[in-house]
């Protein structure tokens, strides 16, 4: 990456052509080991410091103003921007993938590989934690990304035989135990299947949930809401799948994992007036720079000396 990024080949490109550069090499040369591995904090560090100088300037060429925050600068230009990609975020993203593939996976050699080293926890959306000195390598780092990838996903009821009416998150953006949580105490069947409470012999099939208790006059409303919730629910004869909320078609969508993980916030800006088709890159890179306020003008020279 330093051979790629020298400073001496920044004389002979405007910042535009940086900019440029810059998203080349990132893309072609660690992404393959981003997508397997989890990259130490300090060389993500100096790999960012690599491509700020080579933007802005500084290294061996002495220090440069570094006119705008690399937070503003790691951001796509949809949401007003230059579009580079904050390392660490981007390598969390393309592990996160892994333990998507790992949920829709059904009978591919390498989930059986996994299965058979660390084992799956109940219905196979995952394996169990990887503990100890069998745990320690790539699988291990992968699955440090799946509490927030799982925060993330929903799953599709077909037979309703690997998900957990109460505990799953298939009815709804959390799961039914949390939603409801009077009526999750007195179940009979906490731990029950979809396909467990649903009962073909009702007419076309109906939900058979079991309680220890009749319920209280307070507790009639949340029986209501639970049953309006599962009115449109049915079950069929597909399997029961895992979909990541908001992708296309239920895919795991890298710019949609990427933009939750960096969570930045939007504002008013004229990126349509500044990312313009034919437009040279070094004419739309300083309109950026100008919408931003951060022209190197004489006032602003003699304040930084």
């Amino acid at each position: 990456m330093r051979w790629k990024l020298a400073l001496w080949k920044r004389q002979y490109l405007s910042k535009g052509g940086r900019i440029t550069l810059i998203k080349s090499t990132l893309a072609s040369m660690p992404l393959y080991q981003l997508s397997l591995f989890r990259m130490p904090k300090g060389v993500a560090r100096r790999l960012e410091k690599l491509q700020r100088d080579f933007l802005w300037g500084g290294g061996s060429t002495g220090r440069k103003a570094h006119l705008v925050s690399w937070e503003k600068v790691c951001v796509s230009k949809e949401k007003e921007r230059l579009g580079l990609r904050k390392i660490v975020q981007l390598n969390k993203a393309l592990l996160g993938k892994w333990v998507w593939r790992f949920a829709r996976a059904k009978d591919e050699m390498w989930k059986r590989v996994l299965v058979a080293k660390y084992e799956q926890e109940e219905f196979g959306w995952r394996t169990k934690k990887t503990n100890g000195a069998f745990g320690v390598g790539l699988w291990k780092e992968i699955m440090k990304e799946a509490y927030w990838c799982w925060n993330n996903m929903t799953l599709k009821v077909g037979k309703g035989t690997k998900i957990r009416f109460w505990k799953d998150t298939w009815c709804g953006d959390v799961e039914l135990a949390r939603r409801f949580p009077q009526l999750f105490n007195v179940a009979a069947q906490k731990s029950a299947t979809v396909g467990e409470l649903w009962d073909q012999n009702a007419g076309q099939g109906g939900w058979n949930l079991r309680f220890f208790r009749s319920f209280n006059d307070w507790e009639l409303a949340l029986v209501d809401e639970l049953l309006q919730i599962l009115r449109n629910q049915r079950i069929t004869l597909e399997e029961d799948l895992a979909l990541w909320k908001g992708g296309k078609n239920g895919k795991f969508g890298f710019k949609d994992a990427y933009g939750l993980l960096t969570n930045h916030s939007t504002s008013l800006f004229p990126k349509k007036d500044i990312w313009v088709e034919n437009v040279p890159s070094k004419l739309a890179f300083f309109a950026w720079e100008a919408t931003w306020g951060r022209i190197l003008t004489i006032d602003r020279l003699q304040k930084r000396g």
